[in-house]
């Protein structure tokens, strides 16, 4: 008897080519799988997020998890499953989805190989540091804040930022989802540069994050006297975001390649 497969898909978001930008799993189902279930297949992608997607009405559930935990937002992950349904036919160009998540409903449109994500801006505040943070770190910074899931440092170069060589093992002690390093990039075609590093999920650097831009987002608008800006996530891998500060909300912009796709075995 042939035992029933679930298929999976592999996409590299916020890039145009393969082995660059952030790989996530996407998972199209046809109904909901036990959270254990969904756990373990994120678990054994061992991706920074794997997502799961089940057809409604008027869009899809779209759930995010990384190896270790469900995560609430996630935007490499979201871009990387309408790369997926583009690619079954599901997501015509100048068409959009809705995806319903644990962060409301976030509607991505396609523009040919480019999709605009329309999430959450998140606000930052000024904190005091807590106890590991700054030690994670070897340069001293210019700013720290604490937005609603992870702390934003700014550094005062590029260069300090891509430099930087976190300890983890301090870095983990931290309460917060992840770190954000950012500073002002030297090269033009850049308006910001940034890095993210989660090792209480499971993360130690994360390649490209959409989820830290809608941070990122609303922090550099004012410094830098615009709304649109392009952040460039200068992990080893790589990757370029659009971004566009709209009152509440932020746009992500970027492209996604289909890697890999196959089936999982068993139920």
């Amino acid at each position: 008897m042939m035992r029933s497969t679930t298929p999976y898909f592999i996409v590299d978001a916020f890039t145009d080519r393969s082995f660059a930008g952030n790989p996530a799993a996407v998972v199209p189902l046809e109904e909901w799988k036990d959270d254990r279930w969904l756990q373990n297949v994120a678990m054994e992608m061992n991706l920074s997020d794997t997502a799961f997607l089940v057809a409604r009405e008027d869009g899809f559930d779209l759930r995010w998890f990384t190896p270790s935990a469900e995560v609430e937002l996630c935007g490499h992950a979201t871009l990387a499953s309408a790369v997926v349904l583009a690619e079954l036919g599901k997501l015509a160009d100048r068409a959009s989805v809705l995806f319903s998540t644990l962060s409301g409903a976030l509607l991505v449109e396609r523009y040919g190989s480019v999709f605009l994500m329309d999430f959450p801006a998140l606000t930052v505040m000024p904190t005091q540091p807590p106890r590991g943070l700054l030690e994670s770190f070897e340069n001293d910074p210019q700013y720290v804040g604490q937005g609603k899931y992870d702390f934003l440092i700014e550094f005062e170069s590029e260069e300090a930022v891509r430099s930087i060589t976190p300890d983890f093992n301090e870095l983990v002690s931290v309460e917060c989802r992840g770190v954000v390093v950012t500073a002002k990039s030297d090269d033009p075609q850049f308006d910001f540069i940034s890095r993210f590093f989660a090792p209480a999920i499971g993360i130690n650097e994360d390649p490209v994050t959409g989820s830290t831009h809608c941070l990122l987002a609303p922090y550099w608008a004012p410094r830098l006297g615009k709304a649109k800006m392009v952040g460039c996530q200068a992990s080893p891998r790589g990757g370029v975001v659009q971004v566009e500060l709209r009152g509440e909300r932020v746009t992500l912009g970027g492209e996604g390649v289909v890697f890999a796709r196959g089936r999982i075995a068993g139920k």
